[in-house]
């Protein structure tokens, strides 16, 4: 059995850039979703169109220090949560059950969470005492559309500019 190369059924572990020109750059994604939507309401195949992150970066942006007490609490809600779904499973499975399995699955997955939290601070600590979000920023964002769609695609790019300045 085959895996096909191209389609909604691709394997995702097999990327390639798209084959195709640059029709536009743009500096925000924002701004390279907006001429997408200009191209669908336009009736260009959509499907054909990529938007290509150019000069990729990685970027951690520090979002507060880290102590025993933010990671206990944090520990805290991410085990809480799990308890609930935890206990409205066993719920759900048997109805006969009353809320009182959920407040206890509440209560032990928090206290779980929260002492797994304060060991993995513990043994980290040193290495990194401060909370992030790691995002990957692209400088620029390119419209790839297949050789022979290129002048539909401009087309109707360079209209809706003039659309929108007159």
């Amino acid at each position: 059995m085959s895996i096909p190369q191209s389609g909604p059924g691709r394997n995702p572990f097999d990327a390639q850039l798209p084959a195709g020109e640059t029709v536009a750059v743009f500096e925000s994604y924002l701004d390279a979703q907006k001429a997408v939507a200009v191209l669908g309401q336009g009736d260009f195949p959509v499907r054909a169109v990529s938007i290509v992150g150019d000069d990729l970066r990685s970027v951690e942006r520090v979002t507060g220090k880290m102590t025993y007490g933010r990671a206990a609490g944090s520990g805290a809600l991410s085990g809480g949560w799990m308890g609930i779904f935890l206990g409205l499973i066993l719920v759900i499975m048997n109805p006969t059950l009353n809320l009182g399995i959920v407040a206890a699955a509440v209560l032990l997955g928090a206290g779980f969470g929260m002492l797994f939290s304060i060991f993995t601070y513990s043994v980290r600590r040193r290495r990194k005492d401060f909370t992030s979000v790691m995002q990957i920023v692209a400088g620029s964002y390119s419209l790839i559309v297949p050789a022979e769609l290129v002048g539909g695609a401009r087309r109707l790019l360079s209209e809706a500019l003039e659309n929108r300045e007159g």
